[in-house]
């Protein structure tokens, strides 16, 4: 009886502990959850605190008045005219009425450093929209250069950055401020210019474009290859060591670092068929090779989850096996190879280094119009503006992580969004 009353002791000590080190467990899961939630919040706290002011800019309001004898242009129909025009010159003299008692070299020169170095020629672009306009005046918000824009931002919240203003910048300002004649706006440079060297003109425009361009490109490559290729495997394919061979070298290149891939993007499409460099051609090609083992493996899973009823029933009503596939199996297995395609294009939206291995880390200025146009991507325009010295475009990095994010955050949503609405449960 005694040795009874013990053993049951011990099972309740045993089943104690159990439980204990049970609870333990899962408050370790709990734990690192909560640590995982809180660097990626903490994450997008910090991008978001730095790159939010890179949608709005600093406009100053002048009154223009578009003097052709001053812009040396009569015909605003003839190219040759309006290339040799003198643009800035209206920003300047707008300055220069709005503060008429700046005399010296130097206090001009410090003055005219109040607007963009691009000033003038969106006034120009204004003219061309309205020829009206020539010889008459009007009030313009016109764009200020970016170390007045970080200065006025800073002094709105009160820790002003005066590293690369002279006092009298900052008197002048303090005036335009008094006058209502200085103001944030929303930044339409950034979603409607591609890059430039001064911060306060560059936008992503160009590399969302290359973006979309070099995806479209890899997804109508890699979605019939890969789905094509794993309906061969998964249905077709005999069992034996080559198969066997090319299946765990679809799983090893799927594990192989992306820059790899840029480097036999470089060695045969550029080295040896010799596509341009900096095109969306040769990026989807790379990107291409490098999504193809995630469709594939994606796709293969899905074929697998079609239960093997399925195609029992559809042979017993007499269909091929081509029928069984294409009519039965491939429908039904849609679903996950979309979900497998969606997650590949966000991986291959995030790549940077095997597009920098095919040179589409060049500064390119215009928005690309077709595949064989010069262009550059999201990441690695990010890639560029980390690099640049000017405070500015630490704003404009954060603020194109951001766009990068959010498109990141849609893909991946909608492949969950496409699995649960479209998926079936056997």
């Amino acid at each position: 009886m005694s040795k009874s009353v013990d053993n049951l002791q011990k099972i309740k000590h045993s089943l104690t502990r159990r439980n204990r080190a049970e609870q333990r467990f899962r408050w370790y899961g709990r734990i690192a959850i909560l640590i995982g939630l809180t660097s990626v919040a903490l994450l997008f706290v910090d991008i978001i605190s730095k790159g939010h002011g890179a949608f709005r800019a600093t406009y100053i309001q002048l009154d223009v008045t578009y003097d052709r004898d001053q812009i040396g242009v009569s015909n605003l129909t003839d190219p040759e005219e309006l290339a040799m025009g003198n643009w800035q010159i209206l920003a300047k003299n707008a300055l220069r009425q709005q503060f008429p008692d700046v005399s010296g070299r130097k206090d001009k020169r410090r003055l005219n450093g109040l607007l963009s170095s691009g000033a003038g020629y969106d006034l120009k672009d204004r003219l061309l929209e309205n020829p009206l306009l020539l010889g008459e005046t009007e009030s313009v918000w016109i764009l200020a250069d970016d170390d007045i824009d970080t200065f006025y931002k800073s002094w709105l919240d009160d820790d002003p950055y005066a590293a690369r203003m002279s006092d009298n910048q900052v008197v002048w300002i303090e005036e335009l401020h008094q006058l209502g004649k200085i103001r944030l706006q929303l930044n339409s440079n950034l979603f409607t210019r591609g890059d430039s060297r001064e911060p306060e003109q560059a936008g992503i425009r160009g590399s969302v474009m290359g973006s979309l361009l070099t995806l479209l490109l890899t997804l109508m490559l890699s979605f019939p290859i890969g789905v094509s290729a794993a309906i061969y495997l998964e249905e077709f394919a005999p069992k034996n060591k080559w198969t066997d061979f090319i299946e765990v070298n679809i799983n090893n290149l799927a594990a192989v670092p992306s820059i790899i891939f840029g480097l036999l993007g470089l060695a045969i499409f550029i080295n040896f068929f010799h596509v341009p460099r900096s095109v969306p051609i040769v990026g989807g090609l790379v990107l291409t090779l490098m999504t193809l083992p995630t469709i594939i493996i994606t796709s293969r899973a899905a074929i697998k989850s079609v239960p093997p009823s399925i195609r029992e029933a559809a042979l017993g009503m007499g269909a091929s096996r081509h029928q069984v596939v294409l009519h039965h199996v491939l429908p039904l297995a849609l679903p996950g190879m979309l979900t497998g395609a969606i997650i590949g294009m966000a991986q291959a939206l995030g790549e940077t280094a095997p597009l920098l291995m095919i040179g589409m880390v060049a500064f390119i200025v215009d928005i690309p119009g077709s595949f064989a146009d010069p262009a550059t991507v999201l990441p690695v325009q990010i890639f560029l503006w980390a690099d640049s010295p000017e405070r500015a475009f630490i704003e404009k990095t954060s603020a194109a992580i951001m766009v990068l994010l959010t498109f990141l955050i849609i893909m991946n949503t909608s492949a969950v969004w496409l699995r649960k609405r479209l998926e079936r449960r056997w």
